[in-house]
């Protein structure tokens, strides 16, 4: 009834004002009499003025910078994927992205599409938006640093930092002094030339930097400390100086350069005397999420804005505030953290890609259409690296590191990535740099950051060390060993309670190692050890209440999937147990067009498609990244459907292939373990007909007959499977289940599916 009164008032209300709406516009159009109203012709093509009107929209500032963006950020994606996937941080493929999308590629062999995207007009929009992201992305960098790390290792990191900036930047006003004449702009002085040169050459990426140190496991690391410290102290020195350049560039000379050198020095003076005191005292009081309100946010964006308006109307760059800004900002890690979360995400996945693509744009490599133009280049990236990587080695090894360590600092700090674009753009703004040496430059930067990778494992490589230890690996050759690889900490529990029932009553036997993987660009490095702590501490008061030992791995990784897998592979684990996923490509049209895409564009799907391992359409029951684990993984893998796993008395196992056998094998593991009931059943006939699964079940009927039952009803009743706490299920059984839609889904408890070893 009451529906039924809803749906008349509903219809009234409705009908009433729209019929009231009608008639207001028709007596309306009798107040136009006289004011000349037009009307355009009804036998002209409609179909015309629809698709005129259409190109119209698809032109408007508005509509391209929104194509541009979803262009940029897709193309970005894939590309900064494919360096992933060979070991390099995805910057490199972004910024790869932007020379495809310029002239380089795009440009020169789809020009009518380039300048349909791109059109000239468009660019000043793109730059604005990218300024925006920079300027975020800044902001960022300076709250990464750690101020108090550099105090601590102050004495040789400046050594090492401050030798890695002077002897390239001496090297780059070197190689000015013989390209001046043939490369340099004409009007633009030798001096100004020359130092942008020199602090091209000098440049780190510290963002970079600290995503390989993590990805490597080098952060616990004393050489860790000391290279996050150099690049820190090298980060903070050559912004200080590049404002300095950029002052002198923009006066003309040193002397008039000095006025705008001390307007900077009294700014960096108020910065940290007095604006730093207030921001800490705000930072102190708002702490958590809850209490940090919009006004509380908006001071610190407020604080970066002046601040970069500041630099800017100084003559230093709006770049130098944001840095600013972010330096000063609490040094409380909590609070940094929140910051740096609400600022990043848009900072870098939506806006810095259109610096790439901006910074593309401009990079014109057909430009470099002569063998000499080329050899220039190789000289470039030639003094580059023997600047930074050598001037950073040496220097290492004088301060008293060995010479595997100052090789490692030599490498890491000749990272130069997305820091060296942006000083590059500056330099094209400031019209010291030409198209041709701009070009030659971004492939410099392009180059010593893909090297770094490289360079550290042969150097690893040249410097490895055997084992000594090997009675301990050897006593560990009869242990059992089970690898719980976490994301969350609640599925780690469950994980951990599954490991501990295969394990309970081997004692020194067994070995269960629990691991938590993060994306590298996900956590930072100054607050990298705060995370893993947080994300064990539920694990390990778990552990405490199972009174089972447990070991803990911790790492930023660059490939999940794959690193998951080759952790469990080199270390001969016998179980990998894992979380299952949720494809994000079921259940929908555009999950399906979406994941039928990404099996396009993915070069390993691609390669499997043509050995015959995947068809093209081929449905699974796991996420892709649980298919990947499984895939690549040598060892038996457990994927565990958590459903409020607690405890395993009650397990049921159906059988529906002779190659099920392994299933048994582990439900004499619980039974040992845990005093398990188990209820096997021979869901086709299979049992009956093989005689090895009948004498491995005799076997344990012998042992503990009252722990194991078999079974071969046809029908399974929903209050058998509520009873039960945990369903065994082999793989390729999980999936025939999946694609008979089995109304057993709906009613399963916890289930564990199974894979053989490969």
């Amino acid at each position: 009834m009451k529906n039924i009164k809803n749906s008349l008032f509903y219809i009234g209300i409705i009908g009433g004002f729209s019929a009231l709406i009608y008639w207001i516009i028709l007596n309306g159009t009798k107040l136009e009499l006289g004011r000349m109203i037009y009307i355009p012709k009804t036998n002209s093509n409609q179909w015309q003025n629809f698709t005129d009107a259409l190109l119209h929209n698809l032109e408007h500032p508005l509509a391209l910078l929104l194509a541009q963006i979803v262009t940029v950020i897709f193309v970005a994606r894939i590309f900064g994927w494919i360096c992933k996937k060979i070991g390099q941080p995805s910057v490199i493929g972004e910024i790869i992205a932007g020379i495809v999308l310029g002239p380089s590629l795009i440009g020169m062999y789809f020009p009518g599409f380039s300048s349909a995207l791109f059109p000239t007009q468009s660019l000043g929009n793109l730059q604005f938006l990218s300024q925006i992201g920079l300027i975020l992305f800044m902001f960022v960098v300076g709250m990464e640093l750690d101020l108090k790390v550099l105090k601590n290792k102050a004495h040789e990191a400046v050594v090492i930092s401050h030798a890695s900036i002077i002897i390239p930047f001496a090297l780059g006003i070197g190689l000015a002094y013989f390209i001046y004449r043939s490369f340099a702009p004409q009007g633009v002085q030798f001096s100004s030339f020359g130092l942008f040169l020199g602090i091209s050459m000098s440049i780190t990426a510290f963002p970079v930097l600290a995503r390989i140190v993590q990805e490597r496991s080098l952060h616990k690391t004393r050489l860790g400390t000391i290279v996050i410290t150099c690049a820190a102290a090298d980060d903070i020195t050559a912004w200080c100086i590049l404002a300095v350049v950029i002052a002198i560039v923009k006066a003309g000379l040193f002397v008039s350069a000095m006025y705008v050198i001390g307007l900077a020095i009294t700014y960096v003076l108020l910065m940290i005397k007095v604006v730093r005191p207030f921001l800490k005292r705000v930072g102190d009081l708002y702490t958590t999420r809850e209490n940090i309100s919009k006004p509380i946010v908006a001071i610190f964006f407020l604080t970066l804005i002046i601040s970069s308006y500041t630099t800017e109307v100084i003559g230093i760059h709006a770049l130098f505030g944001a840095f600013m800004a972010g330096a000063i900002m609490p040094e409380n890690i909590r609070f940094r953290s929140i910051f740096i979360e609400k600022v990043e995400d848009v900072a870098l996945v939506l806006l810095l890609p259109l610096f790439f693509v901006f910074t593309g744009l401009r990079t014109e490599i057909g430009l470099l259409n002569d063998p000499y133009l080329w050899k220039v280049t190789g000289v470039i990236i030639l003094v580059a690296v023997v600047g930074k990587f050598l001037g950073s080695a040496l220097a290492a090894k004088f301060v008293g590191q060995n010479w595997k360590d100052s090789l490692t600092i030599g490498a890491l700090m000749n990272t130069r990535g997305l820091m060296e674009l942006v000083v590059l753009n500056i330099g094209y703004d400031l019209g010291v740099l030409t198209p041709k040496i701009f070009a030659m430059m971004v492939i410099m930067a392009l180059i010593t950051t893909f090297m770094t990778g490289p360079l550290l494992n042969i150097i690893n490589w040249i410097f490895k060390t055997k084992s000594i230890d090997s009675s301990e690996a050897i006593s560990e050759i009869s242990k059992y060993k089970i690898l719980v690889s976490f994301g969350n900490p609640e599925s780690g529990k469950s994980l951990l309670r599954l490991a501990n029932g295969l394990t309970k009553k081997l004692n020194d036997n067994a070995i269960i190692t629990a691991m938590h993987l993060t994306e590298s660009n996900e956590i930072h490095h100054y607050n990298s050890a705060e995370y893993e702590t947080a994300s064990f501490e539920p694990i390990i008061q778990e552990s405490q209440s199972l009174n089972q030992k447990i070991t803990t791995l911790y790492k930023a990784s660059n490939d999940i999937d794959a690193d998951i897998a080759e952790v469990a592979n080199k270390g001969n684990y016998d179980l990998l147990l894992i979380g299952v996923g949720k494809s994000i490509y079921e259940g929908s049209l555009l999950g399906k067009i979406l994941g039928f895409t990404t099996k396009i564009i993915n070069p390993e799907k691609l390669i499997n498609q043509v050995t015959g391992k995947e068809s093209l359409f081929e449905t699974s029951p796991f996420d892709d990244r649980t298919r990947t684990i499984l895939g690549k993984s040598d060892t038996s893998v457990g994927v565990l459907i958590d459903k409020g796993f607690e405890k395993i008395n009650q397990v049921f196992i159906p059988v529906f292939s002779e190659r099920d056998i392994y299933l048994v094998l582990f439900a004499q593991k619980l039974i040992k373990n845990s005093e398990s009931q188990i209820t096997i059943l021979d869901a086709t006939g299979q049992i009956k007909n093989n005689s090895e699964i009948k004498e491995l079940i005799r076997a344990i009927e012998q042992f503990v007959p009252n722990h194991i039952n078999l079974i071969n009803e046809r029908t399974i009743e929903k209050n058998f499977l509520n009873q039960n706490d945990l369903m065994i299920i082999s793989a390729a059984s999980w999936k025939k289940l999946i694609e008979i839609k089995t109304i057993w889904l709906s009613d399963i408890p916890s289930t564990l599916i199974l894979s053989e070893k490969n």
